[in-house]
């Protein structure tokens, strides 16, 4: 039913309540698989590298944010793979540009993210992903 899961978090506690959707939709699977996607704006990504000193120090950060998310889908007996994408355009064009490459049996998003403001200010990334990508759509409050 739900094998081919693509979860997209940001570490958020809006994701983790997406991570455990999707590990209930998984669970409903024979053979169950979890991409988690995070993706990071260039503008983010910039200033992370500078704020860390190198770009795997950025890494790594951005790694343990997703850690909590990656154990709790671990302790289920679900295989994850984590794909982290630095966004060349926007956040929510990477989203819809991966997930609809690899056409997955569902993609599970939080309703919103770290960046409050920038939802108020700029639009949802949870609106135009759900908008514009051809998998269907869980979408976490």
């Amino acid at each position: 039913m739900f094998s081919n899961i693509i979860l997209a978090a940001d570490g958020s506690e809006h994701s983790l309540r997406a991570a455990e959707k999707a590990i209930a939709l998984g669970k409903l699977s024979k053979k169950p698989q979890i991409e988690l996607l995070h993706v990071v704006s260039g503008a983010t990504s910039k200033t992370d590298v500078l704020h860390h000193g190198d770009s795997d120090a950025a890494s790594r950060k951005r790694r343990k944010q997703l850690d909590p998310i990656v154990e709790r889908i671990e302790r289920a007996n679900i295989p994850v793979t984590v794909t982290t994408i630095t966004a060349s355009n926007s956040v929510p064009e990477s989203i819809i540009k991966h997930v609809n490459e690899q056409n997955p049996d569902v993609l599970v998003l939080g309703s919103r993210g770290l960046s409050s403001v920038q939802t108020m200010v700029l639009g949802s990334v949870s609106h135009k992903v759900m908008k514009y990508v051809k998998a269907p759509v869980m979408m976490v409050k």
